[in-house]
C-alpha cells in the first residue's frame, strides 16, 4: 500500500462518492456527496484533500477525505473521512496535517471542527491532534429549505 496525500482530481469523484456514502451514511440531505463536490470545486477546491492508495490491484483507490475551507476569519475541517479497510494507519493524521498546512498557508489563525456529541472515540482523537474541546452551542439554518 502507498498512500497519496493531494488535492482532489475530478478521477476521485466515484471513489470519494462511495467513501461517504459508506462513512458518513446519515449525513443529511444538503449534504449529498455530488453537490458536495460541485459546490467545493468553486472555492478554494485545492483544500479538498483527499488520500489515494496508489498500489490497489483496482487502480487508485480514494482511502480519506478531508474538506478545508478558510473565510478570512476562521478556517473549518469538514467530511473527515477514512474507509474502513485503512483506518488506524495514520491517514485521518496526514491529512489533517495537509489541511493544516494549506490553511496557515493562506494565514488561517485557528481552525475549527465539528463532532457529533456522541461521537466520543472521534473526538479523543482530535484531542490527540491538539483540537480542544470548546463549550459551544452550534447553530445552523437548512438553506435547500428556507422560505
Amino acid at each position: 500500500m502507498s498512500i497519496t496525500i493531494r488535492s482532489y482530481s475530478d478521477t476521485d469523484r466515484v471513489g470519494v462518492i462511495s467513501l461517504w456514502n459508506e462513512a458518513i451514511p446519515d449525513d443529511p440531505a444538503w449534504n449529498e456527496p455530488a453537490l458536495i463536490i460541485e459546490r467545493k470545486m468553486k472555492v478554494q477546491p485545492e483544500l479538498f484533500i483527499v488520500a489515494v492508495d496508489t498500489d490497489s490491484i483496482s487502480g487508485d483507490v480514494v482511502a480519506g477525505t478531508v474538506i478545508a475551507g478558510f473565510d478570512g476569519f476562521r478556517g473549518w475541517l469538514h467530511h473527515i473521512s477514512v474507509a474502513k479497510l485503512y483506518q488506524s494507519q495514520g491517514i485521518a493524521r496526514s491529512m489533517i496535517e495537509k489541511a493544516l498546512e494549506e490553511l496557515s498557508r493562506l494565514g488561517c489563525p485557528k481552525v475549527n471542527l465539528q463532532v457529533r456529541a456522541d461521537n466520543h472515540a472521534v473526538a479523543g482523537f482530535y484531542e490527540q491532534l491538539g483540537f480542544t474541546r470548546e463549550e459551544r452551542a452550534s447553530f445552523g439554518i437548512n438553506l435547500t429549505n428556507r422560505h
